[in-house]
């Protein structure tokens, strides 16, 4: 058993009184099943993985209160999932105003948790207090166990109402919570589900974000196991460094400047910091900010007050030791966090939120707080390690020259476009439509297959854009030579959208970016380019689902008069085996997309009556930065393995 203590931790020791009366009712269940989206987000596998981060984030909150050290999640062969911990479970007792059992409560009734005032929780994650509640509601089945008082208590509900009233089924000495749940999915046999049909559980994406649970609470112990399939599979996730093993993570396909993590860590006003920070060999910012275990993808006042220390105390480094000259500008905030990986976590009593979907922290006062800590700490970690803090600034001194390049070549591509051909580039065959959203550009390698693309499109609503070979590789390069290569220019100018600051997502001409490659590994590597410098520079064209992947065909199988297309040898194999061996069908293999004909183009690949074009995503950011790091980066032997244990995924990779 674990001791945690607040003096050496981030975790916060409450007293042990937690029963019916911190309890608190706020309001009804009923709109749950009709508009699931407004609390779990999305009824799609996102949605569907939200319920268990919902149900494991009320065990971490037991964790933070100092009354829990190990979780437990299992992947059951029914379709169930279910969540055990050891803390003190929820409270059986009757509740004041409801007159029934707490836990009941807990599951039945929206707004109804231990997390609205009293001595229940002084930090959590959870604070609107739905995720129970709602997971019941949308659970075709659940079952919840809580182990307290020397009794197993157990209750039962279908589609949220209660199947019988709570009931002893034993005895233990143990204590703990344990919740399983059927998630109610739609199919033939269940047309009033409410997840979209298909839809599992994905080990992967649950091991994701309970790795990353366990790195923000140091000494938490989470195991995740999968009983489905003839193999089951488990993890387990533990960490005593905390964020210190969290940056190492995010690093670890990296070469690091100095080898331990910069750490902070202390409290003031009941506001807990952590953070840990180390400078790579790359030229991006890899930042992660959480307030309360929940990751904040826009910010706020945490991650401003982190900026906003960090930048003063290279530059106060820089000046007292004349690094940086009488004559030279103070350091941009951009310049001191390139190379840098860092995770800020804070922990609060009432965080302030901007909505449901928790994006930004709001708290005023959380700002002057971790400025004050994360300050003193560099300057301290800097005056007693100066040959990393030399380091440091000459990197953030390169980071500024590449700046001031950057801005005089875009600079000169504004001069440019203003004195030639209204600004496009002159490859591009621009649609008529100037609605973004009916528009869509294809960026075809090579101008073979720009050529059949251009005569085979539909010019209301399709642009083409031809590529001359392989793109530069953005992982590996600053902005300022980005911003020079013609093809690279090309696309930016083309989108109309812009790049780093100066990009905007209202400007952007074409809500379909397609990339379209040949189909084959050349093509696979192409795209994979193309794809790092949208994740690179204009993230949130797929964080929007602006971006695609066309899906042209390996080979036309002719039989008599009939053609049929097929994307794959696993297909090939299978329409083989249909037409039988009797009659020998005629195969072409297309070695790339130029030696189509511009009908065949348009039919096979951009017809959208009958082409397949798959969409990239970005669920995870983390999983994804470290993905492009590793396929990207410099390092050869993490990208040698990854390619031997996946080599049948490496052409396929979703983001």
């Amino acid at each position: 058993m674990t001791e945690f203590n607040s003096s050496e931790d981030t975790r916060i020791q409450q007293g042990t009184h937690y029963d019916e009366n911190q309890i608190q009712v706020l309001e009804g269940l009923e709109a749950v099943r009709k508009r699931p989206g407004m609390y779990i987000g999305s009824t799609d596998a996102r949605g569907l993985h939200h319920c268990v981060y919902e149900i494991v984030d009320n065990s971490v909150d037991e964790a933070l209160a100092g009354f829990c050290t190990s979780v437990w999640v299992t992947l059951h062969g029914d379709g169930s999932v279910s969540v055990r911990d050891d803390g003190r479970g929820f409270p059986v007792g009757l509740h004041p105003k409801m007159h029934r059992p707490a836990v009941e409560v807990c599951l039945t009734v929206l707004h109804a948790g231990g997390k609205f005032g009293g001595e229940g929780y002084n930090i959590s994650g959870g604070l609107h207090g739905v995720g129970a509640s709602v997971v019941n509601a949308l659970s075709r089945h659940l079952r919840v166990e809580v182990r307290q008082n020397g009794h197993i208590y157990e209750q039962e509900y279908t589609l949220g109402k209660i199947d019988y009233d709570l009931r002893v089924i034993g005895d233990t000495e143990e204590t703990g919570t344990t919740v399983r749940f059927w998630p109610d999915i739609r199919s033939a046999e269940n047309p009033g589900g409410v997840f979209d049909p298909g839809i599992t559980f994905s080990f992967d994406t649950l091991k994701n974000r309970l790795r990353e649970m366990a790195f923000l609470n140091k000494g938490i112990r989470i195991e995740l196991r999968d009983e489905r399939g003839d193999e089951p599979q488990s993890r387990v996730f533990h960490y005593e460094g905390g964020l210190k093993e969290f940056v190492r993570h995010l690093n670890k396909n990296k070469e690091v400047l100095f080898d331990e993590p910069i750490y902070v860590e202390g409290e003031k006003n009941g506001v807990f910091v952590e953070v840990a920070l180390q400078y790579n060999d790359s030229y991006q910012e890899n930042i992660y900010a959480f307030a309360n275990n929940v990751l904040t993808p826009d910010g706020g006042t945490h991650l401003m007050g982190f900026n906003s220390a960090l930048t003063r105390a290279v530059n106060d480094y820089g000046r007292k030791y004349r690094i940086l000259k009488e004559a030279d500008a103070n350091l941009k905030g951009e310049d001191t966090r390139e190379s840098l990986s860092a995770v800020i976590s804070v922990k609060l009593h009432e965080p302030q939120f901007e909505g449901q979907t928790k994006s930004k922290l709001g708290n005023s006062e959380v700002r002057p707080i971790v400025d004050s800590l994360v300050y003193d700490k560099l300057e301290q970690f800097l005056e007693e390690n100066p040959q990393v803090a030399r380091a440091i600034l000459d990197r953030c001194l390169g980071a500024a020259r590449a700046r001031e390049a950057a801005r005089k070549a875009r600079d000169l591509t504004r001069r440019k476009n203003v004195l030639e051909s209204g600004g496009l580039p002159g490859k591009l065959a621009d649609c008529s439509e100037k609605d973004p959203a009916k528009c869509e550009i294809f960026i075809v390698e090579g101008d073979s297959a720009g050529g059949s693309a251009k005569t085979g499109r539909d010019r209301h609503y399709q642009a083409i854009l031809p590529l001359r070979g392989k793109i530069l590789n953005v992982e590996k390069t600053r902005l300022d030579k980005i911003l020079v290569n013609q093809e690279i220019k090309n696309m930016i100018t083309a989108f109309g959208c812009g790049i780093g600051e100066e990009f905007s997502i209202d400007k952007l001409r074409y809500h379909r970016i397609v990339c379209m490659t040949d189909a084959d590994v050349d093509g696979a590597h192409i795209r994979i380019l193309m794809l790092t410098f949208f994740y690179r520079y204009m993230p949130e064209l797929i964080k929007q689902g602006y971006v695609y992947s066309a899906m042209p065909p390996l080979y036309k199988v002719t039989v008599g008069k009939n053609e049929t297309y097929v994307y794959d040898d696993e297909a090939l194999q299978k329409k083989l085996d249909e037409i039988g061996r009797d009659k020998k069908p005629e195969i072409q293999r297309y070695k790339g997309l130029g030696e189509m004909s511009s009908e065949q183009l348009w039919q096979t690949t951009m017809n959208p009556e009958t082409r397949t074009m798959k969409q990239f995503t970005l669920a995870d950011a983390i999983s994804a930065d470290e993905i492009f790091t590793l396929l990207m980066g410099d390092r050869v032997e993490p990208r040698k393995e990854f390619i031997e244990q996946n080599s049948t995924l490496v052409t396929d990779l979703d983001l």
